[in-house]
């Protein structure tokens, strides 16, 4: 539960009925953030005292199940305050070495390591996304390569509205593995909203990533990236044959621009008959005949406004997570402690700051996470974080109408 500072929490829980009254008006407020029997009501239990921070915590039973009612501003298993962890933690999203952060906070290597994997623990889907409707109708997916101690694996990953709302380890690249991978996703999602199901997903053209989501969601509608057949032409032409680059890209794009469906058709086709009637480098144009053999495939975005047509956002999404897999030579170890290691690492880019420009151009709204569902628990973004996980996540209720 969000609280502001110790003394105003250490004056709440000496007495029972102010106690109380915090977790009613929090319940009527944000309701989301307790497990869904709690609507029964609850009894209050017992304070225990944590020798670690020398903090008291006081425990509530709901439905026969007893929970701790932590304060916001004390780490997961009282591992220590918010505010000596919180940098710390925020310069991990720009992948600052656990060893630089002994050098300049203290502690040890595996004591940051260990407070990176405990967000990781965290529903990534219920802890992003506070509101039903808020959860996303179009997704882009794709999947990075990385190596778990040198072997190969992939991070099935999806994003929508600014942030990666899903993230798991797929041991290959083959629609089974993938399915399993994206499928956390889904069962993340579905804990939100059960009936829940994307309209459509942007993908590139990797049968096992398309078939994956066909067999998560019947009903979805598989979208082809434009981007990626351009980048094809790009870096296989650009320096070669620049001249004729630029023409192909003018006229690729031209049919991007299109306001229609009939009307983007129509410039597929008539840069195909371009393509074919033009000599061209051998490797340009196969991506144009892909385009055009495909066609149904990249037009049908028109049907769905909002749908994306390309994976910008994912790619920019994934370079940082790039970055952040290259700076850690990317993973050792098992593979649990893989998938924990990249969902921390998630949804720490969430929820942490964004640069002051891009937060005065939202609003004042800190974070992707934030400007998602505009609003946030508390002004601290760690906290907001760490009350937005409450219950892992994975016990949710929708928000009181009222």
């Amino acid at each position: 539960m969000p609280f502001d500072d110790r003394d105003h929490y250490t004056e709440v829980l000496k007495d029972p009925n102010k106690f109380r009254e915090s977790i009613d008006f929090s319940l009527q407020k944000r309701p989301e953030l307790f497990p869904q029997e709690i609507t029964n009501g609850y009894l209050m239990k017992d304070i225990r005292f944590s020798a670690k921070l020398s903090i008291r915590v006081r425990r509530i039973e709901i439905g026969g199940t007893s929970y701790t009612v932590r304060p916001s501003f004390v780490m997961p298993y009282m591992t220590g305050f918010v505010d000596d962890v919180e940098k710390g933690m925020f310069l991990r999203k720009f992948d600052v070495p656990f060893w630089a952060l002994v050098y300049v906070f203290g502690r040890d290597p595996m004591y940051w390591f260990r407070i990176e994997q405990s967000i990781g623990r965290n529903s990534i889907v219920s802890t992003t996304v506070k509101h039903p409707q808020y959860l996303p109708e179009h997704l882009v997916a794709d999947e990075k390569h990385s190596w778990i101690s040198g072997d190969k694996v992939y991070v099935a990953t999806t994003a929508a509205n600014g942030c990666i709302i899903g993230a798991s380890i797929a041991e290959d690249a083959g629609e089974n593995e993938l399915t399993k991978a994206y499928g956390v996703f889904k069962e993340e999602a579905q804990c939100i909203r059960p009936e829940y199901t994307p309209t459509t997903v942007n993908t590139d053209a990797w049968k096992g990533t398309q078939n994956a989501w066909k067999n998560l969601f019947p009903y979805i509608v598989l979208i082809g990236c434009f981007l990626h057949l351009f980048i094809k032409i790009r870096d296989r032409c650009k320096k070669k044959h620049k001249d004729l680059f630029l023409q192909t890209a003018e006229r690729f794009w031209d049919c991007y621009r299109a306001l229609t469906k009939a009307s983007f058709s129509q410039r597929v086709r008539r840069l195909h008959e371009w393509a074919v009637g033009k000599s061209l480098p051998e490797v340009m144009p196969a991506p144009i005949a892909k385009l055009y053999e495909n066609l149904a495939s990249f037009s049908i975005a028109y049907d769905f406004p909002g749908a994306h047509r390309t994976s910008n956002m994912i790619d920019r999404l994934m370079q940082r997570m790039h970055r952040h897999l290259f700076s850690m030579q990317y993973f050792h170890g098992s593979l649990s402690a893989a998938e924990l290691s990249i969902r921390g690492w998630v949804l720490i880019n969430n929820f942490a700051p964004s640069n002051p420009w891009t937060v005065k151009h939202h609003g004042g709204l800190l974070s992707p996470a934030e400007r998602l569902n505009k609003f946030r628990y508390h002004d601290n973004w760690l906290q907001n974080l760490l009350v937005s996980a409450s219950s892992q996540g994975f016990q949710c209720i929708p928000p009181n109408p009222l």
